[in-house]
């Protein structure tokens, strides 16, 4: 079985309010030496056998990302899958 993650973040020439939100809101929790923040999307994909490249890089360009406003990395990870802190599974 392979693990395969794909991050997608939005290109450096878009605005991202939602980054532009958070990085406002530091300051108020006293973190003041934060420039800037860019918010994005953590996708694992599990397969039942190898994970064939290309075919996760037409998963992430015609599903996962909007190219014309979005970047992609893929990443084939080995550690198991991560748990949500506080649960207790």
């Amino acid at each position: 079985m392979a693990r395969v993650v794909v991050d997608v973040m939005l290109k450096p020439e878009i605005l991202d309010p939602q980054g532009q939100a958070v990085a406002n809101a530091l300051p108020r929790l006293g973190i003041s030496d934060v420039s800037s923040v860019r918010i994005g999307r953590r996708i694992e994909i599990e397969f039942t056998g190898a994970a064939d490249p290309e075919r996760v890089r037409e998963i992430a360009d015609k599903l996962l990302a909007n190219p014309v406003i979005e970047d992609f990395v893929i990443q084939e990870v080995d550690e198991p899958a991560a748990v949500p802190a506080g649960d207790p599974s």
